[in-house]
């Protein structure tokens, strides 16, 4: 049995995902350098999964690193783009331009790991 069909990886991400749903809001952070286009994928791909997902309980706060440079050492962002996921007891980071749906929604909580 590989590590992610554990049944505690599973149930942890049913607990998470149903304590993020009891919350009124999603906080979802993305670091991006500037207006490349990777950087404006990530936003389009997250925006349209937020929108399929998430309607109406989710805030995206943008950061862009060339104007706030001292956000990623102080949030630890070692790679670009990075969405951060605020979550009750933790952070959750994916990196990339989050065009794997999957990917996002498992990170989100949203559906749990195949």
């Amino acid at each position: 049995m590989t590590a992610a069909r554990r049944p505690g990886r599973q149930s942890m991400l049913r607990a998470v995902g149903a304590s993020l749903e009891a919350a009124e809001r999603w906080e979802l952070r993305l670091y991006v350098a500037g207006q490349t286009p990777k950087s404006l994928a990530a936003f389009a791909n997250l925006k349209r999964i937020c929108e399929t997902y998430l309607r109406g309980k989710y805030r995206i706060e943008v950061i862009d690193l060339l104007e706030q440079p001292h956000m990623a050492r102080g949030n630890q962002i070692v790679a670009i783009p990075t969405l951060e996921i605020k979550l009750p007891q933790s952070v959750q980071r994916i990196i990339g331009d989050l065009s794997n749906t999957d990917r996002v929604l498992v990170g989100l909580a949203l559906q749990e790991v195949d």
